[in-house]
């Protein structure tokens, strides 16, 4: 899940920085998008665009866990009970969710949704959940207990009441297909900006690169620098504007597989990578593993960097990222 806040001041950062370019703003996936293409007129923007939304639309119809229609609800629907045959586009993202699941060690697992009845960062919560419930939710994610049959492209959950959701990786996954889509009828330059999930290719009218900025989650008026980000992926996870406060302390939306509780410690994760999807599920991790064990793990990916800052509104960083200081 991504911040708001974010998304709109990278799409403002946007207007400034390539104002002939054409935009739309709506919302799909339940999130705030931002398209940008580069076009010749205003029809033909709406067509690229129009192209774009419908794509994202084919995307959330397959991965939503919330359209009782979809694959991926007829996966959970069968949690325990038998494997399910899904298309391969699905099967193949579940495969390479899986992948990053191993990576970071289990600090991202899509197999965390069964922990969405447990915490909620709407406003709703007036105590902490008991150790009990999170014990019990917790006992269901396991990454290792999503049985995939590639001969036969079945997705199985082994245990009774697990779920899947694509909440730390969908949206990412989205820019990067609407992305390749419009690549591939003739669209030169553009954006795709999913709450955060940011995709780029090509360059502004001018022949720079695309200009954008992080929120200063301290600040949220004002951004701590620029970047410059061409045929590139940015992808921000921020807790200010989704936590909650127990006892002094400051919890993120972002659960941690492993303890079943929010993580804590850092506010703000930024990661910059070839796709979107990767990056998407990279900041997730992060937020998880906390800032050494992050950061020395975003260093180890080739073409990969990271910017965090922490609670105490200190900035961290990966070594070859650079930033334009306002």
């Amino acid at each position: 899940m991504k911040s708001f806040s974010i998304a709109f001041f990278i799409s403002s950062v946007i207007t400034v920085f390539a104002q002939q370019d054409y935009t739309r703003t709506l919302k799909l996936m339940g999130s705030r998008f931002d398209i940008t293409v580069e076009a010749k007129n205003t029809t033909e923007a709406d067509k690229f665009i129009d192209l774009a939304v419908n794509e994202i639309k084919r995307i959330e119809k397959i991965i939503s866990s919330w359209d009782a229609e979809s694959e991926t609800s007829a996966v959970i629907h069968n949690a325990g009970i038998k494997p399910v045959q899904v298309s391969p586009e699905l099967f193949g993202l579940i495969e390479r969710s899986q992948a990053i699941s191993k990576i970071t060690d289990g600090a991202f697992d899509i197999s965390f949704a069964s922990m969405d009845k447990i915490w909620k960062f709407d406003g709703s919560m007036t105590a902490m959940p008991s150790q009990e419930a999170i014990d019990m939710a917790k006992a269901k994610i396991a990454y290792q207990n999503i049985i995939l049959d590639k001969n036969k492209y079945t997705v199985f959950l082994k245990e009774k009441g697990m779920k899947i959701g694509f909440g730390g990786i969908g949206k990412g996954y989205a820019a990067d297909k609407a992305k390749e889509l419009l690549i591939a009828h003739g669209v030169k330059a553009g954006i795709i900006n999913a709450s955060g999930d940011m995709n780029t290719w090509g360059t502004q009218l001018d022949g720079n690169a695309w200009t954008v900025a992080i929120t200063n989650p301290m600040n949220k008026k004002n951004a701590f620098g620029t970047f410059s980000i061409s045929d590139r992926a940015i992808v921000t996870s921020g807790d200010y504007e989704k936590y909650i406060m127990f006892d002094g302390k400051r919890y993120a939306h972002i659960i941690n597989p492993k303890t079943g509780y929010p993580t804590t410690g850092i506010i703000s994760v930024s990661v910059f990578a070839p796709k979107a999807e990767m990056a998407d599920a990279l900041a997730t991790a992060v937020f998880v593993m906390g800032k050494e064990s992050g950061l020395n793990l975003i260093e180890q990916i080739p073409d990969t960097e990271c910017i965090l800052v922490d609670d105490q509104g200190k900035i961290f960083k990966t070594k070859n990222i650079h930033i334009n200081e306002n």
